[in-house]
């Protein structure tokens, strides 16, 4: 925690980057403090916006961050707004990105939003989801297309006079394409404000961002107050290094966790974490006293990893990943429990062992695989494959055998 946020309530100031504005005075549009305890007086839950964009299917840790966070107002009584933005998926947030996004339709726009639900708890019991679905009054899903659609020339244009060219140039991503003369497209400009055009529509008090979120929401300030609204106040929550130690969390690098992971997974990749990133990793995905922590770095990174998976899959799945795992690393697969299954069914033999790995997306390709079996990163039931040509000629000769690539990827293949 920052000391300068140690004024706020621990659920709050834990792991936080930044709140804007923050300040003591008593105008309830400058002081976060005064705006809660005002809530808490009047007993009128805070409305606590996170919009998430659903170009994709996966939830990794990286994004659970903002997610705990919203759960924790959630417990604390106040009311998780969940932007569902099915129509700005489709423009897609230029924030972070060298080019302009490929636009996606709405069918996948509304397939990704339900899967997106489901990783985030729909239908399961509070007590083992990220998001609490089911205490009336914490939680509102809303999809920005019911009043974006419905936005006619005049309150575009509108919403265009509250910015300038000169703001959007400011934007760190506008600007390194500008400077770069890379192009960037007009209805890019739009996002910002139709994200800030959100917290109007719900009328938020608050915002949940990354840090890298602080303009988009900030906008929706502007906006609010154009609008004759009080202002939301913007929470930034910091970006999760992702398993290589250098570049943030991303399903494209290859180096996340994915929440819908089985166990042995996440806790095997868990427990490669570089050390220096255990102790934030403890500070963003859980709720350990961190003054309490085991100094010995190898204990801290397997009770990190435990810890997290118990989170995620239950105590007792994340003991039993733990104790697969150090069995995988060991050599002894025998009694292995909840070891990730796939059917071979997809494989076309006589397959070559290349194939087989990059068929059954262990390996990114068959070129990778080649290289991960050269360079004795691949076991089958335990032992060391050097040939990247090693042929099967049928389906039984891997039936029921698992197969492994370094120390955080395997799977036991069925038929």
């Amino acid at each position: 925690m920052l000391d300068k946020f140690k004024e706020l309530p621990d659920w709050i100031s834990r792991g936080l980057d930044d709140l804007f504005p923050y300040n003591n005075s008593e105008d309830l549009d400058q002081s976060f403090i005064k705006r809660l305890e005002l809530s808490s007086k009047e007993k009128k839950p805070l409305r606590v916006k996170l919009g998430i964009d659903p170009t994709g299917t996966d939830i990794h840790l990286g994004h659970s961050i903002l997610f705990r966070k919203l759960r924790a107002f959630q417990d604390a009584g106040h009311t998780a707004v969940l932007i569902i933005g099915d129509f700005t998926a489709r423009i897609g947030d230029p924030t972070g990105k060298s080019k302009t996004r490929v636009q996606i339709g709405k069918d996948e726009v509304e397939s990704n939003a339900l899967n997106y639900l489901e990783q985030l708890g729909l239908g399961k019991d509070p007590k083992e989801s990220l998001l609490d679905f089911s205490t009336p009054g914490r939680l509102e899903i809303k999809k920005n297309s019911k009043w974006l659609e419905k936005l006619n020339l005049s309150k575009v244009i509108e919403l265009l006079s509250n910015s300038t060219v000169g703001q959007m140039l400011a934007k760190e991503d506008f600007s390194n394409r500008y400077k770069s003369g890379t192009p960037i497209s007009l209805h890019e400009f739009l996002y910002p404000l139709l994200q800030g055009y959100d917290s109007v529509a719900i009328n938020s008090d608050l915002e949940l961002g990354g840090t890298d979120q602080k303009f988009n929401i900030a906008m929706g300030r502007d906006l609010q107050r154009f609008f004759g609204q009080k202002p939301q106040f913007g929470m930034l929550l910091p970006i999760l290094v992702g398993l290589d130690g250098t570049q943030k969390m991303s399903k494209s690098l290859g180096n996340f966790v994915g929440i819908n992971e089985d166990s042995l997974s996440m806790y095997s990749k868990l427990e490669k974490v570089p050390d220096d990133l255990v102790y934030s990793y403890l500070d963003l995905l859980t709720n350990e006293n961190l003054q309490e922590l085991n100094s010995n770095p190898r204990e801290l990174q397997k009770f990190m990893a435990l810890t997290i998976t118990s989170n995620f899959k239950g105590v007792e799945a994340a003991k039993k990943a733990q104790s697969n795992s150090e069995k995988l690393v060991l050599g002894t697969q025998d009694a292995l429990d909840e070891i990730p299954e796939a059917s071979i069914s997809k494989v076309n033999f006589p397959a070559k062992a290349f194939y087989v790995f990059s068929k059954m997306e262990l390996c990114a390709s068959s070129s990778e695989a080649r290289r991960q079996i050269i360079g004795g990163g691949v076991r089958i039931d335990g032992k060391k494959i050097i040939d990247p040509n090693l042929e099967f000629e049928n389906p039984d000769d891997l039936i029921g055998k698992i197969l492994q690539v370094g120390k955080k990827k395997f799977l036991r293949i069925s038929s």
